[in-house]
């Protein structure tokens, strides 16, 4: 086999050929609200050295925002999924219930691996 330049210069996170990527887990919030978020913290990046406190203001409202629309978006989730097994029977049920714990322990170990 033959080196392939163009093949060897993709990025990692790029699938190759027939390779197929498996979806990950869905974002926790949005791509609007991240991308916001991020382009508020590059700011405050970007203008530190002429204004650091005002950077350092920017950034953590940026965090405080971040971290509210974490906590809303994680609530939400956890409602959806109480309303999704609250109210089953246990024992004609087994499947929702078992895909509810599954959906608990995926967001749970991504919140303790953050």
């Amino acid at each position: 086999m033959m080196y392939d330049q163009s093949r060897a210069q993709q990025p990692a996170s790029q699938p190759r050929g027939g390779e197929r990527r498996t979806a990950g887990p869905e974002p926790l919030l949005p791509s609007t609200e991240r991308d916001a978020i991020a382009v508020r913290l590059g700011h405050a990046l970007n203008t530190f050295a002429d204004t650091p406190l005002e950077a350092l203001e920017e950034a953590e409202s940026a965090f405080d925002e971040a971290t509210a629309q974490l906590a809303n978006a994680l609530a939400e989730r956890r409602q959806v999924l109480r309303a999704g097994w609250q109210d089953q029977d246990p024992d004609t049920q087994s499947d929702e219930l078992r895909h509810a714990l599954r959906q608990y322990r995926e967001i749970t170990q991504r919140l303790l691996h953050l």
